[in-house]
């Protein structure tokens, strides 16, 4: 039997509702098409931890005015970047409304806001199929070499001309097409995430935010407990979602389990007073993507194409974690290139090759060169201990009057320097690679 024997049950079946299955199966259906959306949840959403921030200006064209509409927690208008160590913290807080108007970037739950992504798919005509479990590829030759032509679940077979693999980190359909191998240990992390219920009025004296306005807390040092990785606290409405993301190599190489890093960080005295009176509601931990562009293979073959983070599309520059924007800047890319193929008659992997140009083409892989670096550069122990130490130890000598002289900030940097494990050929290598990478 050929391909082209089998008439399709739907033009294309996108396998999960993420942000890049949900928004990749809606701007299909609005171009005409048929689409089924398979998630393996009960409910989109309900397989997923916690939240993030969403830097929206690319969901935003997709959805006009998203932020007024979809379940979004708050705007994030404050960006705190902060060095531990054991007793004390360094740092850089950058407050902006300019930020929530337009809308920059939101918190958001993933329970909620993947379940609103869906509705609108369904809306725009997509048949949502929740609750099923897709075991294998369909696979048949085709007059261009194998070709992806359906999925398989269960006893039940699903043909369609394009599958979308938008399964997540672990993308089995990726790794089963040969378009993905196993990643190696370094171009992964370990998540571990909690919502902490506080009433409203509590979060916003304690983050210092009115109305719908939000902080986001990048935190690095001793959270991790010198760990390769870092921790962040955000603000919902009435919630935080808090959690540590450890390189797994790392962890490993320690020795440590990532529930008892996790434990550390809550307890932290700086981190602490946040949480105080928290009720934990929602906790779990699941791989997360690391390698940055290295973990961006081939995203395309016969008959199916890759999106979101079963393509590795995650961006860690230290400040900012990335990966929801990036999913759904793949969808619009991989909407376009399947139009384009589906119009042309041709959904071979050449056909299907346009997503791949549009993709390349996009903020998503140029984003994604621009940082290429900042993955090798943040596996440099030094940035988890060394570095916060230092500065703590400045601002320390700096703040405390203890009755003898006080001396130029040159000096007691100078004297902090000697103090520290840290050498001069560090600090120029690791300055250097941090320009190059950020």
């Amino acid at each position: 039997m050929t391909a082209e024997a089998t008439e399709p049950d739907f033009d294309v079946i996108v396998v999960g509702a993420g942000p890049a299955g949900s928004v990749t199966a809606y701007l299909l259906a609005q171009q005409g098409h048929s689409v089924v959306l398979i998630e393996r949840g009960e409910a989109p959403g309900a397989k997923n931890l916690s939240g993030g921030v969403l830097y929206g200006r690319v969901l935003d064209e997709v959805f006009p005015g998203f932020a007024e509409e979809a379940p979004v927690e708050r705007r994030i208008t404050r960006h705190v970047t902060t060095f531990l160590t054991g007793d004390s913290s360094v740092s850089v807080d950058y407050a902006g409304r300019p930020l929530a108007e337009p809308v920059n970037a939101v918190t958001v739950l993933r329970a909620k806001f993947d379940a609103w992504l869906a509705e609108r798919a369904e809306e725009a005509g997509v048949f949502l199929m929740p609750g099923v479990r897709v075991d294998e590829l369909l696979r048949e030759e085709g007059p261009a070499g194998p070709q992806v032509v359906g999925v398989r679940a269960g006893d039940d077979e699903l043909r369609a001309r394009v599958v979308v693999a938008a399964d997540g980190v672990n993308s089995f359909l990726a790794r089963s097409a040969g378009l993905r191998s196993k990643p190696p240990e370094h171009h992964l992390a370990v998540g571990v995430k909690a919502v902490i219920s506080l009433p409203r009025t509590v979060i916003e004296d304690r983050f210092a935010v009115t109305g719908d306005e939000g902080a986001a807390h990048a935190i690095v040092g001793d959270c991790t407990l010198g760990i390769g990785g870092g921790g962040f606290l955000y603000t919902n409405t009435d919630s935080l979602s808090v959690g540590v993301v450890l390189r797994l190599d790392d962890l490993l190489k320690h020795g440590r389990t990532a529930a008892e890093v996790f434990d550390h960080y809550l307890a932290h005295p700086v981190l602490a007073p946040y949480l105080r009176g928290g009720e934990m509601v929602e906790y779990g931990s699941h791989l997360v993507a690391e390698g940055g562009l290295e973990m961006l293979g081939s995203v395309v073959t016969g008959g199916m194409v890759v999106v979101g983070e079963a393509a590795g599309l995650t961006i860690n520059s230290g400040l900012t974690v990335r990966g929801m924007d990036l999913a759904i800047g793949s969808a619009v890319a991989a909407a376009r290139g399947i139009g384009e193929a589906i119009a042309a008659d041709d959904v071979t992997a050449t056909g299907l090759s346009a997503y791949r140009r549009h993709l390349d083409d996009s903020f998503v892989v140029k984003d994604l060169r621009t940082y290429e670096r900042a993955p090798s550069f943040l596996e440099r122990d030094r940035m988890y201990g060394a570095y916060g130490e230092l500065a703590a130890g400045i601002f320390h000598d700096v703040f405390a009057m203890d009755g003898t002289p006080r001396k130029h900030l040159v000096t007691v940097a100078r004297e902090a320097f000697k103090r520290s494990p840290l050498r001069l050929r560090d600090v120029i290598s690791d300055g250097w690679a941090g320009v190059r990478a950020l």
